[in-house]
């Protein structure tokens, strides 16, 4: 009984840091697309002027 509650416990730890660094994975890619649709080849800019 002692190794299966041992276990269960590392399970919620290792859930835990997955979910972290998921999220943080999740931050770094929503900032550089943010930075290159905003950034220097403004592609937003370009989508509005090809429809004027």
């Amino acid at each position: 009984m002692k190794n299966i509650r041992k276990i269960k416990k590392a399970n919620k730890g290792i859930t835990l840091i997955a979910l972290v660094i998921t999220i943080i994975v999740l931050l770094i890619l929503a900032g550089v697309t943010i930075a290159t649709l905003t950034g220097e080849n403004r592609n937003i800019n370009k989508g509005t002027n090809c429809k004027k």
